[in-house]
């Protein structure tokens, strides 16, 4: 009763798709999307793309944070701890200059308090932004650089992976 000649011959679910750690933002690229957001206005992004990059916290942590994560009365401190929401376990890092100065302008635009997300939904239903958002805003990023959005992780998976002592 052998079945092995009618064999049906399945292609592997991940053939041909780029799986597992993607490579980091280029210094080169980190230094363009800021100086972009920077020349537009565009204070909440640049908030939430330099608090990335000096975190290194995955998306949902990230767009879960409160002011008074990163705040100590009306400052943005320069280092922070928050207990990131996969492990449970508590990560520190710290807030660069740059950051900070992003972080406080979208926290005086915004008119934020302490007991705010630090990155609010527009929309009633959410408190803050949601990692489908995220995501999204993360594509846009990417396309405005003319990089491979194949090399973007899923929504609250993503780490934009350069740390605070590359990009100064």
């Amino acid at each position: 009763m052998g079945i092995a000649g009618n064999a049906v011959h399945r292609e592997p679910w991940n053939k041909g798709k780029l799986v597992g750690q993607k490579a980091p933002f280029k210094l080169k690229d980190i230094w363009a999307l800021r100086v972009r957001l920077q020349m537009e206005g565009r204070v909440r992004e640049l908030a939430l793309f330099n608090l990335g990059i000096d975190s290194k916290l995955r998306g949902c942590d990230l767009v879960g944070l409160k002011v008074r994560d990163v705040c100590h009365g009306d400052q943005v401190v320069a280092r922070a701890i928050v207990v990131q929401h996969k492990t449970q376990r508590p990560v520190q890092f710290e807030i660069t200059p740059a950051a900070r100065d992003a972080v406080q302008a979208w926290i005086k635009l915004a008119g934020l308090k302490p007991e705010d997300f630090l990155f609010p939904s527009r929309l009633h239903d959410s408190p803050h932004l949601g990692t489908r958002q995220y995501a999204r805003i993360l594509g846009h990023w990417v396309d405005e650089l003319g990089l491979d959005r194949a090399g973007l992780e899923p929504m609250c998976h993503f780490e934009p992976r350069v740390g605070a002592s590359f990009v100064g």
